[in-house]
């Protein structure tokens, strides 16, 4: 088991600057490491996860994503959508479309091979190679990374930012 990680993902820190466009949705939001600091930077932040969680300056939202529940946030469109360490397929569609024009998301999980690292193991939350760049390639993507990092801990991740196109 690892310990809890406290500090934003530089990846997530790299790419949050590019568009200040608020608000920004933290899914699967955990402990609220990404919530917390976004809104230490003066975002309006909404994050979403099933735990009840209490991170100030963040409204917070309680829903369980794979339960079958519909998705919160239907009729609100987000600047920017940040998601790290975690994978529900079928949400994948759903996130795009909660972009706004120009929205910017950031994504970064787990990828095939990481079980040689420890957790998660189980392909069902571990990334195909590529697999971020199939789901979101309809986005314009802006950067794209994929397989080992020695960093925050020895894992094999994909990363995406990619934008949402404007209406024309």
């Amino acid at each position: 088991m690892h310990a809890p990680i406290e500090a934003p993902s530089p990846w997530v820190v790299r790419w949050a600057e590019i568009d200040r466009r608020d608000p920004v949705l933290d899914v699967a939001c955990g402990a609220g490491r990404h919530a917390r600091w976004l809104a230490a930077q003066g975002r309006e932040v909404v994050a979403v996860d099933r735990a009840p969680q209490q991170i100030p300056g963040v409204r917070f939202v309680q829903a369980d994503l794979e339960g079958g529940s519909p998705w919160p946030f239907a009729a609100e469109r987000f600047g920017t959508i940040v998601v790290t360490n975690y994978l529900y397929r079928p949400l994948l569609p759903v996130l795009a479309g909660a972009l706004a024009p120009d929205g910017v998301l950031i994504y970064e999980t787990f990828m095939a091979g990481n079980e040689r690292f420890g957790r998660p193991s189980n392909p069902e939350y571990l990334l195909r190679p590529g697999e971020l760049l199939e789901a979101f390639g309809h986005l314009a993507v802006l950067a794209f990374e994929q397989g080992r990092f020695a960093a925050p801990r020895p894992a094999m991740l994909q990363r995406l930012c990619a934008r949402q196109r404007a209406l024309v």
